[in-house]
């Protein structure tokens, strides 16, 4: 059989040109929006630094840089440098601005989108993610550029992280099921309450990042050797196949109501639900449920809760859980545990009670006898 070709239409297709830009994902636009309304379109930046935030695998990656790089380059314009020719000692100075530099808060009752530098300054973690954006982007300048590009961060000194601690504060089992049953609230407005029971215990029993949930989709749902399952996108980018509880599978079906295509969770005008939107929730079910991290929970808590609980089962296997919670690298998993034991474990509280008993002997006994009536 003799496949033939329109030579016109070919070359008719080569004039309808388009505009790569416009495959970029959400976080890359987002950033050349913004430098552009600062640099212009004919400056390289915008473009440049767009292209280098879609070069990273994972949405997740692609929100951190792009964050981290806004960090920078607000720190290089108010010093009178463009991005793109700041120096070693500039990047140097930059890592110094990090550690007492107050960061962006929305200011209460100002107007929408009003942010003033009133909240306390970077943490490490915070620090260390906007130096590695930047010295990123000039790996990646030195990638795309015809001349070698030196990177000025090379030298720079990172914050030391020590890999056993977590500013995440974790919920006990009561305590999470206290959570749970506030998105289950039957005070809740009744659009609300399935989508915000569905939405934890997937990040709970599934064992899933936010940006991994808000992700997904309805045809993401699957079915896989008598396991219902999603096929998700995990951290790096990669897809994997997880197992959904029979409890989970059920709430996920009440929230979709039949639904069959379409982000797995939407707003309520249908479009995909975001990460500052859930943030909200969480902390306002947190406040409805009495909890004392109301103020300061985000969503990663229960992925953080969910790895910890799991660990502290009977017979528990840490090579499993690893797996489960998508831990390329058993001493991520095994970190969770030494934390827990941290605060389970500390010799501190068999002190404080004998030290209790020292100073206040008639108190702890009468404290001891209420208790036990």
């Amino acid at each position: 059989m003799t496949t033939t070709v329109d030579h016109r239409r070919r070359g008719a297709l080569t004039t309808q040109r388009r505009d790569p830009r416009d495959h970029w994902p959400e976080h890359a636009r987002k950033l050349y929006d913004f430098l552009v309304t600062i640099y212009g379109e004919d400056d390289p930046l915008p473009t440049l630094a767009a292209g280098w935030v879609a070069h990273q695998r994972s949405t997740n990656t692609q929100k951190t840089y792009a964050r981290g790089f806004k960090v920078f380059e607000e720190f290089a314009r108010d010093h009178g440098v463009h991005p793109m020719r700041v120096t070693f000692m500039l990047a140097d100075t930059f890592s110094q601005y990090l550690e007492v530099t107050p960061t962006w808060q929305r200011i209460k009752g100002g107007r929408r989108g009003e942010m003033a530098r009133t909240g306390t300054p970077y943490s490490d973690a915070s620090r260390a993610n906007a130096l590695s954006a930047a010295s990123s982007f000039f790996g990646y300048l030195d990638t795309v550029s015809d001349e070698p590009v030196r990177n000025p961060f090379t030298a720079v000194r990172r914050p030391v992280i020590d890999p056993n601690y977590s500013a995440t504060e974790g919920l006990t089992e009561a305590e999470t099921v206290r959570l749970l049953l506030a998105a289950r609230d039957l005070h809740q407005p009744a659009a609300y309450r399935p989508r915000a029971y569905a939405l934890l215990l997937m990040i709970y029993t599934v064992c899933l990042r936010i940006d991994s949930v808000l992700a997904a989709d309805v045809e993401d749902l699957g079915y896989d050797r008598g396991h219902h399952v999603l096929n998700a996108r995990i951290k790096g980018g990669a897809r994997k196949k997880k197992a959904i509880p029979p409890h989970t599978w059920d709430a996920l079906q009440d929230h979709l109501g039949g639904r069959t295509s379409g982000p797995l969770f939407t707003t309520a005008s249908g479009g995909r639900l975001d990460e500052p939107a859930v943030w909200r929730l969480v902390r306002s079910l947190a406040r409805r449920a009495g909890l004392p991290q109301a103020d300061s929970i985000h969503p990663h808590v229960m992925k953080h809760n969910a790895i910890t609980h799991a660990l502290a089962k009977p017979h528990a296997r840490i090579d499993r859980v690893q797996e489960w919670a998508d831990h390329k690298d058993a001493r991520t998993t095994g970190r969770y545990n030494r934390r827990r034991g941290l605060l389970d474990d500390s010799p501190g509280y068999d002190l404080a009670a004998g030290l209790a008993y020292a100073l206040d002997p008639v108190g702890t006994d009468r404290g001891a006898e209420e208790g036990s009536g």
